[in-house]
C-alpha cells in the first residue's frame, strides 16, 4: 500500500474521522488540541474549528451540521462554527471524557467514554437517539448499550447492519454482537479478536508487540479494518476474526480508519504524536499528520445523525 500525507500538519490526537458525502470534504478532531477541522482535497483547503473542551467523536447530521460528543456531553452544531447546542449532559467527573463514537445504521448517535486513570474497567458505551419517532416524543432517548471497558474505542457495523463491533483499547480486545438496528438490541456478546499486550519494559520501536486496537472502519465486504496503536500498522480483519492484511503506516500511533473519495476507495487514517518520545518522533516525523492510500474494496459510507 502506498501511503501519501493528506492532511500535512500534525495534530496531537488526530481522531474519529469521517467522509462527508454531500461535501466532499473529510473531517476529523484533535482531542487534547481541542479543534475539529475538515479538509477539501479538491481545493487543500483546511479549516479549523476551535473549542472550549475536548472533542472526543462526531458525526455528519442529516439536516445538516454535525453531531458532537465533548468531554462532558453530547452537543448539536448546526452550522460549522455554529452554536452548541446541548442534547444530554454527563456527569462525568474530572477522570472521565467521551471518545471514540459514531452514527448507527438508522440514525442514533453512539459514544463511548475513556477512564483516564486508566487502573480500572469504569468506562461505558451510549446510544442517543434523537429521530422525531424513537418512542419519546423525539425529546432524546439515552440508553446505556455496554460496560466494563477503560478506553471505549473500534465501534463500527457490519454492511448489513447487523453485527456492531467496539474495542477496548487497555484491554487489547475487539468485542462484537449481533445487532438488530430498529430495537436497538444487541445480543451474543463474543470476543471478535484479542491481541498480545505491552510486554513489560517495551520501549517504542522495539519488537515482541505490534499495538493495540484503537478506531476502526468496516469495508463493502464486511472487513474491520482497525488501526494498531504504537502497531504502525493497520490491519484488515476478516468478518470471522481472522487477519486478512497487514499494511505498515509511517506513524507510529494511527488512530483510526476511515474510507472517503467520490468512489469511497481512499482510505485515510489519523495518527497521534501526544506524548511520544523524542526518538519515535524523529524516526516518524510525520505522526500526527493524516494520511491517504488508494484501495481496492471501497468502505462503507458514514452513517447520518438523524433529529
Amino acid at each position: 500500500m502506498k501511503w501519501e500525507l493528506a492532511v500535512t500538519q500534525p495534530d496531537q490526537l488526530g481522531e474519529s474521522p469521517f467522509w462527508h458525502p454531500r461535501e466532499q470534504r473529510l473531517y476529523w478532531v484533535d482531542i487534547p488540541g481541542m479543534r475539529v477541522q475538515r479538509w477539501d482535497p479538491a481545493k487543500g483547503a483546511r479549516e479549523q474549528w476551535q473549542l472550549d473542551q475536548e472533542p472526543g467523536c462526531i458525526a455528519p447530521a442529516a439536516t445538516g451540521g454535525l453531531v458532537l460528543a465533548l468531554r462532558d456531553g453530547i452537543y448539536r452544531a448546526r452550522t460549522w462554527g455554529g452554536l452548541l447546542e446541548p442534547i444530554v449532559r454527563f456527569r462525568h467527573g474530572k477522570t472521565m471524557r467521551f471518545n471514540d463514537g459514531k452514527a448507527d445504521p438508522v440514525g442514533r448517535f453512539w459514544a463511548g467514554t475513556i477512564y483516564e486513570p486508566k487502573d480500572a474497567r469504569k468506562a461505558d458505551l451510549y446510544s442517543v437517539d434523537c429521530r422525531p419517532d424513537n418512542g419519546n416524543g423525539g425529546k432524546p432517548l439515552v440508553q446505556l448499550k455496554a460496560t466494563n471497558a477503560s478506553t471505549a474505542n473500534g465501534l463500527a457495523w457490519s454492511p448489513d447492519g447487523h453485527t456492531v463491533y467496539w474495542s477496548d483499547t487497555r484491554q487489547n480486545a475487539i468485542y462484537a454482537w449481533d445487532f438488530e438496528p430498529p430495537a436497538n438490541a444487541m445480543r451474543q456478546h463474543r470476543v471478535f479478536r484479542e491481541f498480545p499486550g505491552k510486554p513489560e519494559g517495551w520501549k517504542p520501536g522495539a519488537a515482541g508487540y505490534g499495538g493495540r486496537p484503537d478506531g476502526a472502519a468496516v469495508d463493502a465486504e464486511g472487513h474491520y479494518w482497525c488501526a494498531m496503536f504504537e502497531g504502525a500498522r493497520l490491519l484488515r480483519i476478516s468478518p470471522a476474526g481472522e487477519i486478512a492484511a497487514e499494511f505498515p503506516l509511517p506513524a507510529r500511533c494511527p488512530t483510526m480508519p476511515c474510507f472517503g473519495g467520490a468512489d469511497l476507495r481512499t482510505l485515510y487514517v489519523t495518527t497521534a504524536s501526544h506524548e511520544r518520545p523524542a526518538q519515535e518522533l524523529q524516526s516518524f516525523p510525520h505522526s500526527g499528520c493524516v494520511f491517504a492510500a488508494r484501495v481496492d474494496v471501497p468502505g462503507l459510507p458514514a452513517n447520518f445523525f438523524i433529529d
